[in-house]
């Protein structure tokens, strides 16, 4: 017990006590509040996992579709292989990346980006035709100038034949004659794993100047069909294995969510 002289004095101390806090104390979250965050998790991982069997699901598709484009892109160049064809080294290059409009799946659509710019260090004056917005975004930043041609909603679903057709018309269409076009996609390796690869198609005049060319029965209306059909070639077997590639991929960032419990990489 205080004497009735001390009272006030530890009544008003309680007071100041009651009504300051100090600057470093810790907010700690009510109970509702983790409860709000763990369902919010939970659902997360919920997204997250279903993501992740949809992906495993169209992967098989996916590589079908890749297996199919192989057969039809290696067999159009085996010719040029055996004719020995070599793009003209006074014509400029036309730099075809093979990127999608979709996210979530690492560092797919960076890797082509990176690609592309170490090729335009030795070929500085090539121009760049891009399929998807992803690297269309990343290479603007750095070679806004160099971007003759992009298109949009690109690999949305499994590609084929006539996409591939529809892209390969239009880039004909360009202005510019190029005595060679690199198109850059991602080879698929295994499950696990890709890498940036090169394909690439060649003009007219470097087809008809072949060393070993007078070794298939060709005329002139052949070259002209020759290139457009080996060019789509190229672009279909370069989308479906990028595709495949790009199921991949964000099935493992989905997969390594679930594991470690943080999300994907952006991209």
């Amino acid at each position: 017990m205080f004497s009735r002289a001390v009272r006030p004095a530890v009544r008003a101390g309680s007071l100041a006590v009651s009504r300051t806090a100090p600057s470093n104390a810790a907010n700690f979250a009510t109970l509702r509040e983790i409860e709000g965050r763990l369902k919010s998790i939970k659902n997360i991982e919920k997204i997250t996992n279903t993501m992740k069997v949809i992906a495993s699901t169209r992967l098989t598709r996916a590589q079908k579709a890749m297996e199919d484009s192989r057969s039809y892109g290696q067999t159009s160049n085996t010719v040029f292989e055996n004719a020995e064809t070599k793009a003209p080294e006074d014509k400029k290059t036309l730099l075809v990346v093979a990127s999608s409009d979709k996210g979530l799946c690492g560092g797919i659509h960076s890797g082509l980006s990176k690609a592309t710019r170490r090729i335009l260090q030795e070929h500085p004056e090539a121009d760049i035709v891009v399929l998807g917005e992803k690297a269309k975004a990343q290479l603007s930043r750095t070679h806004p100038n160099a971007i003759v041609l992009s298109f949009a909603n690109v690999c949305k679903d499994i590609p084929n034949f006539n996409d591939a057709q529809a892209i390969a018309d239009q880039i004909a269409l360009l202005p510019n004659e190029y005595g060679s076009i690199k198109i850059i996609y991602n080879k698929f390796l295994n499950a696990q794993s890709y890498e940036a690869g090169t394909v690439e198609a060649y003009s007219e005049e470097a087809i008809t100047q072949s060393p070993n060319l007078s070794a298939f029965e060709t005329d002139e209306e052949t070259l002209a069909n020759l290139r457009e059909y080996a060019l789509a070639n190229n672009l279909y077997w370069a989308l479906a294995e990028g595709h495949a590639c790009e199921i991949s991929a964000r099935r493992n960032a989905m997969e390594a969510s679930i594991t470690w419990g943080f999300g994907p990489e952006p991209d």
